[in-house]
């Protein structure tokens, strides 16, 4: 069978919030789409650091506002150990000075909560095309530094 999902791994994914409601809410949406895989669900900063580097996952959906090391600190420190996992914020932050840093950080997305049902998705589809992602919201804003970046807008 020529589109078996089967002969293509899925991707890993590793869910950083801590919002139970909100966390259920993408591991739900995650959960729909075919070819992924979650890997670990949490709900503070460290303990994001310590699975991403256990676990390796393709992409880390991290939370900005976290307990015990913030989404911003803690995205520093997976950069340094797990280099190949892409991070996508997922953050109530809609600030574009905000966005700009994480962008700066290395993140491959950024996407604000309020538009995250339609944004996540292509969010997602965006990086596993090696571009990165802004929340429709911001796109009035120059990201020009960062080439290729798609928007939902």
């Amino acid at each position: 069978m020529a589109n078996d999902r089967r002969s293509a791994p899925a991707v890993r994914v590793l869910v950083v919030e801590d919002f139970a409601p909100f966390r259920q809410f993408v591991c739900s949406m995650l959960g729909r789409r075919p070819g992924f895989q979650i890997v670990g669900e949490v709900s503070n900063g460290l303990e994001a650091v310590r699975i991403a580097e256990a676990l390796i996952p393709d992409i880390i959906l991290l939370d900005l506002g976290l307990p015990t090391l913030n989404g911003m600190k803690a995205a520093q420190q997976i950069r340094a150990l797990s280099p190949q996992s892409r991070i996508i914020f997922v953050t109530q932050e809609a600030d574009p000075d905000i966005a700009q840093e994480a962008l700066n950080a290395g993140a491959a997305g950024y996407v604000v909560k309020t538009t995250a049902a339609t944004d996540l998705p292509a969010a997602l589809d965006a990086v596993l095309h090696s571009r990165q992602f802004v929340s429709g919201g911001l796109a009035a804003y120059d990201f020009s530094a960062h080439a290729e970046i798609v928007s939902s807008d």
